[in-house]
């Protein structure tokens, strides 16, 4: 029996040769996913996915991860990401979500979920870091894949992106916090408020360091988030550019989601718990 042929990664065409020895098997719409804000312990978590065209078209300028890019750099990439794109999509999952299902769980069911609204069926997905089961189509989890796969890239640049605008809009509701500058990520400056202050609708009351602010911290995780905290402000999906205010406006449609499913162990969401990044 023959075996079947090698696929070669050429090291010469850096970001997108994995893209390219996918297509050259004949994957031609090879699908990035990953997220932003899985470390943070407030805000919603976002995920992303693209497609990106084969040939000169798909190479995005200035193109990288999105955490090493300026927020300038960043926003520039963005823009060329969705004009030029085959499909691309974007999922924000609520804090109350992370709370209820778990960190884990809703960072895997939220790339699902943008890989699953892609308009364009991917053949093959790329997923940055972890596996994500169910696609119906062949995937790989690629370690550091944001700076290894054009279309991670991608995604991540969309996901951070989007978060970041959130956060700013956030900012001006809940003034308290400086969400605008450190994104609700645990800085020094983010926990010093969450002290002053205690926590607001959009903390994770899941994280230690939220529900010790909060004088739950003796509440299993999923206990912890009041009863009388307000729903969370944004579980929608976004299928156009989303921008800040006084620019044009984009559009942003109510996601359907899934049903609620049932919890994790608590144990997975104490491993994953104010977790920095």
């Amino acid at each position: 029996m023959l075996a079947p042929p090698r696929t070669v990664v050429r090291r010469e065409a850096g970001l997108y040769a994995l893209e390219q020895a996918l297509q050259r098997r004949g994957f031609r719409h090879v699908a990035g996913a990953d997220e932003a804000g899985r470390g943070a312990c407030a805000g919603p978590l976002v995920a992303a996915a693209a497609i990106l065209p084969e040939g000169k078209r798909g190479e995005i300028p200035g193109l990288a991860d999105s955490k090493l890019l300026t927020a300038a750099a960043r926003d520039r990439v963005y823009e060329h990401v969705v004009e030029r794109a085959l499909a691309w999509s974007v999922m924000i999952i609520p804090p109350t979500e992370v709370d209820a299902r778990g960190l884990h769980v809703c960072n895997l069911a939220a790339m699902r979920r943008a890989l699953a609204s892609l308009t364009v069926r991917p053949e093959y997905v790329l997923t940055d870091g972890f596996p994500v089961d169910g696609l119906g189509v062949p995937g790989l989890a690629v370690w550091k894949g944001d700076r290894v796969a054009a279309c991670v890239a991608a995604a991540s640049v969309l996901a951070k992106v989007t978060r970041d605008r959130l956060m700013i809009e956030l900012d001006e509701q809940f003034p308290h916090y400086g969400f605008a500058v450190h994104k609700g990520y645990i800085t020094d400056e983010h926990s010093a408020a969450l002290l002053r202050h205690g926590p607001c609708a959009e903390h994770r009351f899941s994280y230690v360091n939220v529900a010790a602010a909060s004088g739950r911290g003796n509440r299993p995780p999923r206990a912890r988030r009041p009863v009388e905290t307000p729903a969370a402000l944004f579980d929608v999906s976004v299928t156009e550019p989303l921008l800040l205010p006084g620019t044009a406006e984009g559009t942003v449609g109510v996601a359907s989601g899934e049903q609620p499913q049932p919890s994790p162990s608590v144990g997975e969401d104490e491993a994953m718990e104010g977790e920095k990044r």
